[in-house]
């Protein structure tokens, strides 16, 4: 039986990353290492190629609504070592938010900053198509915000029915 996955503590992954990439800004808790948007591709970049930590898979980005401010948490993983590391960006601007696109780095983000975008309205700078994913343009905001229900301009969220549900106009009888 294979050994389990772990978790890499976040003073571990710090310090290797301060000892690679002097003058990054990073705080630190036991299983997570949280960084300012600006340095994430690099930091990214470090994780997926230093050896010891050879992070060369993206799990999953998750983004996270305190009402003032998201946080991105990316969880990378890697395979040939077995263990995880979590990564957190604090994204202060919540009315415009944008982080670097990190899609140059894994494959793997394409989609997943899409669906981040088509959800919580977060952008990513430099994405090669980022457009909605689970979701149509002109669908208004982003349903997994916490304001999600107090929408400008008098929208609710949700609709009746889908959009084309009825061709040429057509009411159903429901």
């Amino acid at each position: 039986m294979a050994a389990p996955t772990t978790t890499l503590p976040g003073p571990q992954v710090a310090e290797r990353i301060r000892a690679a990439l002097p003058g990054i800004a990073l705080r630190e808790a036991e299983q997570w290492v949280m960084l300012e948007p600006a340095a994430l591709p690099e930091v990214a970049r470090f994780l997926r190629d230093d050896p010891d930590l050879d992070c060369k898979y993206l799990v999953a980005i998750t983004g996270v609504d305190y009402l003032d401010h998201f946080e991105l948490v990316y969880h990378l993983s890697s395979l040939a070592r077995n263990h995880l590391v979590i990564l957190k960006v604090r994204v202060p601007d919540h009315e415009q938010p944008e982080v670097p696109s990190l899609t140059p780095v894994w494959v793997g983000a394409h989609l997943q900053e899409r669906e981040v975008y088509d959800l919580m309205g977060i952008r990513f700078a430099g994405h090669p198509s980022l457009q909605r994913l689970l979701l149509w343009e002109g669908f208004p905001g982003h349903p997994l915000r916490k304001d999600f229900l107090t929408l400008p301009g008098g929208f609710k969220p949700g609709l009746q029915r889908f959009p084309k549900e009825f061709p040429d106009g057509q009411e159903g009888s429901r």
